[in-house]
């Protein structure tokens, strides 16, 4: 799987805490194996953000993506729960 990042990722992902950083790059390992493996609770989001999907980094952030095409997904937005807001 091929992972594109966008600019507002990088930013988020830069102020993030360091233990979660940690979590965000094993997770991330697990997402180019298999997007949908049971470990990263992957879904599809509804509303206004109903064209991405989300996966867990643990209980408290998420990361929403974009699929590009069947071998590229885009990195969009990485945080707690506002990042649905």
């Amino acid at each position: 799987m091929n992972i594109e990042y966008s600019p507002k990722f990088e930013r988020l992902y830069k102020k993030l805490p360091e233990d979660i950083k940690i979590l965000a790059v094993e997770q991330e390992k697990i997402f180019r194996k298999n997007p949908f493996d049971p470990k990263l609770k992957t879904h599809k989001l509804s509303g206004p953000l109903r064209n991405y999907w989300a996966f867990w980094i643990d209980y408290k952030y998420r990361l929403i993506f974009s699929f590009l095409n069947s071998k590229t997904v885009r990195f969009h937005i990485i945080g707690d729960h506002r990042i649905y807001k």
